[in-house]
């Protein structure tokens, strides 16, 4: 895994960058700021870019390639979506990482380094940038609750009809 500092010019935002809906979120200033504190993290398959249990100070944004998701050594999720976010929860309630993120090809990252943010833009003085932040990471973790909860719907059916066929025989 290699790591780039990200070399931001204010007047010229990648596409790439620009139709990520995290991005997307932010003003003009508060994106150059937000890009101003990142790096660009290029990995190889089976790279860990996340590793369960490790502290957090980082958020991700997939810009090319696949990532694992894994809980435990369980696979929990594929992630391959242009602007998939990972990383958030940990890094903004400081808890450390619930999951390891590795690499599943070749793969690029935006990496946000949230403790570098608040110390470019303090909490107190910038209320509507983290008021951007957070209602985007409440409307990801919302998302990411009703796919969960789908999931989990269709396994109640599927547990009671089995327990129904089985009651049968």
């Amino acid at each position: 895994m290699q790591e780039y500092a990200y070399i931001h010019d204010e007047d010229n935002v990648p596409d790439t960058l620009r139709d990520v809906p995290f991005l997307e979120s932010f003003s003009k200033e508060h994106l150059d700021d937000v890009l101003h504190s990142s790096a660009i993290i290029e990995c190889d398959p089976n790279d860990v870019i996340i590793e369960e249990g490790q502290e957090a100070s980082r958020i991700f944004i997939l810009l090319a390639g696949e990532i694992d998701v894994v809980k435990d050594g369980d696979l929990l999720v594929t992630m391959t979506n242009t602007g998939d976010i990972f990383g958030e929860l940990a890094a903004l309630e400081d808890e450390v990482r619930s999951a390891s993120v590795v690499a599943k090809t070749k793969t690029f990252c935006l990496a946000v380094d949230q403790k570098f943010l608040e110390f470019m833009k303090p909490k107190e003085e910038n209320p509507q940038f983290y008021a951007a932040l957070y209602e985007f990471i409440a409307k990801l973790t919302a998302k990411r609750l009703k796919a969960t909860s789908e999931v989990l719907a269709a396994r109640d059916k599927e547990l009671k009809e089995l327990k129904s066929s089985l009651a049968e025989a």
